[in-house]
């Protein structure tokens, strides 16, 4: 399936819907679409969904230049149940990104103090005994996926601990690496003019009523630099079942 298209004017609004049920949606988030409601007044998913369902809950959020795969609540119950994962650490979700240079480490930790500028919507590295920093944790490993042609970048995967905002792109340019495309924390200077090089590639999810472990995978868009990797792009969704039920293979089915 190809990436969702942004909507013009009066035009109907692509969801990018991979996956519904009764209780949830999972979508593609497009790039430059906001996930939810902001001050731009642009159109977002969360009210496109509502249009069509009625009641939507918005579970987690995904800054409005990144893309790929969200997942958004059909009940309260649902809502309440999704909620609880994000926040005891259940819910995984792991990010491609392609940076500028090579961080020194082939994997490791960040942790930092984050603070927002909510009037520049700006985020710096702080602290930690700032008023109003917050604790910022993400784990990063290189892949073994050289670019096709020799440039200074690097394919990273990103399993965030905390959900900040800006959180992956503050702190890989902390460390002089920042985001491919990222005009905001300096990634623009072999990026400039292309799309922020950041998806959220991975979402895995226990479904907040049959239990069964979910888990999307959606491949980031065929443009710069992505094309410039040699990597295995998998388009899969798998479901196991929970543990008290029947032991039964898992099921992959193809969706992208």
């Amino acid at each position: 399936m190809n990436c969702p298209q942004v909507a013009a004017h009066g035009q109907p609004f692509d969801l990018g819907i991979i996956y519904e049920d009764n209780h949830v949606v999972v979508v593609i988030k497009p790039q430059n679409v906001p996930c939810c409601p902001d001050e731009s007044g642009d159109a977002n998913l969360l009210d496109e969904l509502k249009k069509k369902y009625g009641f939507v809950g918005l579970v987690h959020r995904l800054d409005r230049v990144t893309g790929g795969v969200m997942i958004y609540a059909k009940t309260t119950k649902a809502a309440s149940r999704l909620s609880e994962q994000i926040r005891d650490g259940r819910m995984e979700k792991t990010y491609l990104a392609v940076v500028c240079g090579t961080p020194k480490e082939r994997s490791g930790t960040l942790v930092n103090h984050l603070y927002k500028n909510e009037l520049q919507n700006t985020v710096t590295v702080v602290p930690s005994a700032t008023t109003g920093a917050k604790r910022a944790e993400l784990s990063y490993t290189i892949l073994p996926k050289p670019p096709k042609e020799k440039q200074d970048i690097s394919l990273v995967s990103v399993k965030l601990d905390t959900g900040r905002s800006h959180q992956i792109r503050v702190q890989f340019a902390h460390i002089g690496c920042p985001i491919f495309g990222d005009a905001k924390y300096g990634g623009d200077k072999l990026g400039k003019g292309w799309k922020l090089a950041l998806w959220a590639h991975k979402l895995t999810f226990v479904h907040p009523t049959t239990e069964d472990k979910m888990t999307f995978i959606v491949n980031p868009p065929d443009i710069v630099p992505w094309t410039g990797f040699d990597f295995e792009r998998q388009s899969h969704k798998q479901r196991e079942k929970p543990p008290s039920a029947m032991p039964t293979p898992p099921l992959q089915r193809g969706l992208l």
